[in-house]
């Protein structure tokens, strides 16, 4: 009998992070494999000592040390670690997506600037403001469920933000008024299309159910099946989450790909486990 950890984060107090853990652990006692719910912090990444391993790792998190370390002793993790590396932070994965031209809203990276240090005087930030002009995004490069995802609507919200994040990597996004607060999520698994719902939110320009918006079954037009299935190929996913938005003419844009995607709210909307895929994607990867 094969055996597996689901792993997910320790430190967050919320139940949907155990919740998601669970749905993981009992698709694979379905398909007749010994689960073990982890915290993160229960797996001593210790490296002079020797420990018992799984067969294999479901990574739930973004614990990307943990993921390196895991694959270091041999383990196979989903997703691997370097794939959650390369989402996680927005900046690289929009150098990704870029680099393979999968259609998105015109975004910058910002530029490094150290804690306490400013380039305000620079030009630089009146150039961003002629390119993308107002409002605009400015998105954090670590950031899930929409969070460190701002709307800016004034020069002065602008300065006082960028201010606020020297010392963080972010980007700079074109604002897409069709999308204002709805969006697609696709969930894909082994480069096929697995489930997929629409989300709308009458408070927030962000569409996350986290955040207030509603979640409705939704039926993918080709250009949105074949976008959302290159998006994840750019960053080399074989289970992600692919949020897309409604361009102008519409055109379907990609917001981001998530490697670590819930799948509750999907579950709940569409009835269909994502989970279920996501272990029979690894029984036959590992065979």
């Amino acid at each position: 009998m094969l055996s597996c950890w689901v792993i997910y984060n320790g430190s967050l107090v919320s139940d949907k992070f155990q919740d998601q853990a669970q749905l993981m652990a009992e698709a694979a006692e379905r398909q007749g494999i010994q689960a073990e719910i982890k915290k993160n912090y229960e797996i001593p990444m210790s490296l002079s000592h020797q420990q018992k391993f799984p067969d294999f790792a479901v990574l739930l998190d973004k614990d990307i040390l943990l993921g390196y370390f895991l694959k270091s002793r041999g383990v196979p993790v989903y997703n691997d670690p370097a794939i959650i590396d390369l989402c996680d932070n927005k900046a690289t994965q929009y150098i990704r997506l870029a680099e393979r031209d999968i259609p998105m809203p015109k975004t910058i990276v910002a530029p490094k600037v150290y804690p306490k240090f400013s380039i305000r005087d620079s030009g630089y930030f009146e150039g961003v403001l002629d390119d993308l002009g107002l409002p605009m995004i400015i998105k954090e490069g670590h950031g899930s469920f929409g969070m460190k995802v701002y709307l800016i609507e004034t020069e002065n919200e602008f300065y006082e933000k960028v201010e606020s994040l020297s010392g963080v990597d972010y980007v700079f996004q074109e604002f897409i008024a069709e999308s204002h607060g709805r969006d697609i999520r696709v969930n894909i698994v082994g480069g096929k299309i697995v489930a997929a719902m629409k989300r709308q939110s009458d408070t927030d320009f962000r569409a996350n159910i986290t955040n207030g918006g509603r979640a409705f079954p939704v039926e993918l037009t080709l250009e949105q099946q074949q976008l959302a299935l290159e998006a994840a190929e750019a960053v080399g996913a074989v289970f992600a989450g692919v949020d897309l938005l409604y361009g102008p003419n519409g055109q379907t844009l990609v917001c981001e790909v998530n490697a670590a995607a819930h799948i509750r709210n999907i579950l709940n909307v569409t009835g269909i486990n994502v989970g279920d895929a996501m272990i029979r994607y690894i029984q036959e990867d590992l065979a």
